[in-house]
């Protein structure tokens, strides 16, 4: 399962969520069973990763999980894989630029669909 899924606006209910445009958005969905934190192995303390590094990285790359790193019984870090990082990090990106185009939506910074064509069909023209 995908990490970002595509969710209809008027399926969800979602009001005052772009409500305007009524268009596909992406939400972030955490659901894969495969994933899903086991406390007995996905928690860990600084001293076990000193000793266990190796077998660590070979867990955090097959499952996928993220490991709590703690120290003196306080969590102090995450040990994640890079394929799972860059996927969460792409969608804190993406919820980042749909937050910034609601701010533009709600103090009615928008332009319409034909204006908005018009004014690419002249840039391209002007070659800008």
């Amino acid at each position: 399962m995908s990490l970002i899924e595509p969710v209809s606006v008027a399926e969800n209910n979602m009001k005052g969520f772009c409500a305007p445009c009524s268009t596909v958005l992406f939400m972030v969905r955490y659901s894969d069973r495969r994933r899903e934190m086991k406390i007995s192995e996905d928690i860990r303390s600084v001293t076990y990763l000193k000793s266990n590094a190796a077998d660590m990285l070979r867990q955090i790359n097959e499952t996928h999980r993220p490991v709590i790193i703690t120290q003196n019984g306080e969590p102090r870090g995450v040990l994640r894989d890079p394929e799972s990082y860059k996927r969460v990090k792409s969608a804190i990106g993406f919820m980042k630029l749909l937050a910034q185009g609601e701010v533009d939506v709600r103090e009615d910074r928008t332009t319409g669909q034909k204006k908005m064509f018009r004014r690419l069909k002249n840039r391209l023209k002007a070659g800008i």
